[in-house]
């Protein structure tokens, strides 16, 4: 099996990955009306998928490293599929929110589990092809949102039922993973008289210290994916679909960033690039708040989508530099960053209730700017190991 074979079989995971929870995501409107809730209740109900992945990331390290990502990605790929499929059947055949939550819970937990895992395979071909690609990964999981984001647009133009709609990606997630994981290492893990290290890997003040740079980044990532279209919509006095485009902008640039971004890093390495791409961000933050033009603040979205773009993969590759404790110290960064994505929301909602939704977009360069010491943590260690046709290794 060839690097290139392996890196497109990681990238078509990443991507189904994506299809499948935003095709949720897409349909959460259809689902609040199906089952009659008000924002309190749908907020309970949305939540049953974050702990769901939090709670399976807590083992996803464990899990990995015991069946090897291949195998641990095909069993949380049914995970992921069941859950849809539960959800969907909760929201269109037997109408019911907890069996709702229980299929979200389903698919927070397969979620939690296959995020690890192709994380530690991309770092593994990353190492393989001596050059940095986990930012493209990353990138195609961002592509694979928008391509759910329009095909839940065209069911619902075209009458599919929410249930229908879910199987059917489900289905497709379930069979188009098998098969890209065929390309994956010899799928083999260390087994269960092997230590995995994530016990130790929670001591260890470099993983710590990336998790929580990651966290930081995750919530400016997800502080945009929550709130920019709403803070635009009442503070800018765009209309909706105005906003929406906004958003749209965001995930864009953040995916440009991704694709063109393994350059510098590969030239530059990882410290200077964060140094850069960070305050980046957060004057595009500043930007989208203070604009007085249109074009202004839309262009500070810009910013912040860029800025944004390599921060969590770069966090990712930088936890995986020893492939032995790969697993371990990958999983315990992404329960830190993730924990951004539980506390996120509610965090800039407090604070809009006080100061409105685009004002409390400033809480996002007051924890970047911080945040810049923690950018040194990133040079890998002096045990790292890469393919030996590579330069030196992202500095």
């Amino acid at each position: 099996m060839t690097t290139g074979v392996r890196a497109a079989g990681v990238a078509v995971a990443f991507g189904l990955n994506g299809v499948a929870v935003a095709s949720w995501f897409a349909r959460v409107p259809a689902a609040r009306d199906a089952l009659g809730l008000g924002p309190a209740e749908l907020g309970v109900l949305l939540l049953a998928m974050s702990t769901g992945a939090t709670l399976a990331m807590l083992t996803a390290g464990e899990v990995t490293h015991r069946l090897g990502p291949r195998r641990a990605l095909r069993a949380s790929v049914v995970g992921v599929s069941s859950g849809l499929v539960v959800a969907g059947a909760g929201i269109g055949v037997w109408p019911s929110a907890v069996t709702t939550g229980i299929g979200l819970f389903l698919l927070g937990c397969g979620s939690g589990t296959g995020n690890v895992a192709m994380n530690v395979e991309a770092a593994e071909v990353e190492r393989l092809v001596g050059r940095t690609v986990m930012p493209r990964f990353h990138a195609v999981w961002s592509s694979g949102t928008v391509v759910a984001a329009g095909s839940a647009s065209a069911a619902a133009w075209a009458g599919v039922p929410v249930a229908a709609h879910l199987a059917g990606v489900a289905a497709v997630t379930l069979v188009g993973t098998l098969v890209a994981t065929r390309s994956f290492g010899d799928g083999g893990g260390q087994g269960s008289g092997a230590r995995s290290g994530v016990l130790a890997a929670w001591s260890e003040p470099r993983t710590l210290l990336i998790g929580l740079l990651v966290l930081v980044l995750a919530f400016t990532e997800g502080t945009a994916n929550d709130w920019v279209a709403v803070a635009f919509v009442d503070g800018h006095a765009f209309a909706p679909a105005a906003g929406a485009v906004v958003f749209g902008v965001f995930v864009a640039t953040m995916t440009a960033g991704r694709v063109v971004g393994t350059v510098a890093l590969d030239r530059w390495g990882r410290v200077a690039v964060l140094a850069v791409t960070m305050p980046l961000a957060a004057a595009g933050v500043v930007a989208a708040v203070f604009g007085g033009h249109p074009a202004v603040a839309v262009g500070g979205v810009a910013l912040w989508g860029l800025g944004t773009s390599l921060g969590f993969p770069v966090g990712m590759s930088a936890a995986a530099d020893e492939p032995d404790r790969a697993a371990a110290r990958v999983g315990v960064v992404a329960v830190i960053g993730y924990t951004a994505f539980l506390a996120g929301p509610p965090v800039v909602g407090l604070l809009g209730d006080d100061v409105g939704a685009l004002r409390a977009l400033l809480v996002v360069p007051l924890l970047l700017v911080p945040a810049l010491a923690l950018v040194p943590v990133l040079r890998p260690t002096p045990s790292a190991t890469r393919s030996p046709s590579t330069s030196a290794p992202p500095r």
